[in-house]
């Protein structure tokens, strides 16, 4: 797809932003444009990250392939663009009856409903703390997803941060032999705790812990599977998933953790699959596209999204997705122990847009 046209944008995109940016970017953004008009949803059906998002639409927009009209609209120019290039509208073929996430929920039809009752109550997110929560379809999905590949039945759970409860589902399973539950909030924990007792569960643990300091010994190498949703950037996804491998009783368990397009461009996303498997030297067995689905955080006006948007529009529907990655270990690998002394950094990058 070379050409002057395209060269240009890419050069007058680079000029805004240090992210990695292709033809591709650029052919990405047009096509969702053509598909919608809404920022958000052209974010969503790139998967660019927002900060590479807006510089390539404020490069369009100074090189007079696009106007901001209540959104994000084509010129004539820009229309001779994409037809010039073949760039077609972005299309979403997403499975209707499971949402892509692989899984279907009928079995658990009864926890979805226990669940989305008990946690009415919740704490709502902490931008402090870079906190957003699933919605309850994806937290009840996670149970299904870990259940049909073993992962739960009899085994030992650890759950490193919890804003989305998942530990509450998996009570409610009732599959998991123990489960340990750890979180800096401690909102959560009693949160947690309280549900617990409500609902007659003892074989839990829970705790209030800051993950930047090295793991207590009472949950090093005694879990059998951990669940965690680390900030996206390389330095939080070592700490948090290298923290929890370190919970991982040896060759044979599991991990999950969700990474999105949003705030991880392709050349994180090789940063972030080579730290697995070559520091950590565990093995990517899935990758389940948009699976963990988020509900609108309530202080979008405060994060750099908004402050980078050159259209301020609220999002009308769950924008921001994640990727599900299933890791499972082998001889040889291992997690991340040492104390973490970064600060805000550990949350942002340039990448960034929910801190």
């Amino acid at each position: 797809m070379e050409g002057a046209e395209m060269k240009a944008i890419v050069e007058r995109v680079r000029e805004k932003t240090s992210i990695p940016v292709y033809e591709r970017t650029i052919e990405n953004v047009l096509s969702a444009i053509l598909a919608s008009s809404d920022p958000w949803r052209v974010v969503d059906l790139s998967e660019e990250p927002l900060p590479l998002v807006v510089a390539v639409v404020e490069a369009l927009h100074d090189l007079g392939y696009v106007e901001f009209k209540d959104g994000i609209i084509l010129t004539q120019k820009g229309k001779e663009l994409v037809e010039k290039y073949g760039i077609g509208r972005r299309e979403d073929y997403t499975c209707s009856h499971c949402q892509g996430k692989t899984v279907e929920l009928d079995a658990f039809r009864d926890l979805l409903e226990e669940f989305k009752e008990i946690v009415k109550n919740r704490p709502e997110p902490k931008h402090e703390f870079d906190q957003a929560y699933v919605t309850p379809e994806t937290t009840v999905a996670r149970v299904a997803l870990m259940h049909t590949r073993g992962d739960l039945e009899n085994k030992e759970v650890f759950v490193l941060g919890d804003d989305d409860l998942t530990s509450i589902a998996l009570m409610l399973s009732g599959l998991p032999k123990r489960i340990a539950v750890l979180d800096i909030d401690e909102r959560l924990t009693k949160f947690i705790e309280k549900t617990a007792e409500e609902i007659g569960y003892s074989n839990v643990e829970i705790f209030t812990f800051d993950l930047r300091k090295p793991l207590p010994d009472y949950a090093l190498r005694k879990f059998d599977t951990f669940i965690t949703d680390p900030p996206e950037t390389v330095d939080a996804v070592r700490a948090f998933v290298g923290r929890g491998i370190a919970t991982l009783k040896g060759p044979g368990c599991a991990g999950y953790f969700g990474i999105t397009r949003r705030e991880s461009s392709i050349d994180k996303w090789h940063q972030i699959e080579k730290l697995l498997i070559t520091e950590f030297n565990v093995v990517i067995t899935d990758i389940i596209r948009n699976f963990n689905e988020y509900v609108n955080w309530g202080y979008v006006e405060e994060t750099r999204a908004w402050k980078l948007l050159p259209i301020k529009i609220m999002p009308t529907y769950n924008w921001y997705k994640s990727y599900m990655f299933r890791i499972q270990t082998i001889e040889g690998s291992r997690g991340y122990e040492e104390e973490i002394t970064v600060g805000q950094e550990l949350y942002d990058d340039e990448e960034s847009s929910t801190t």
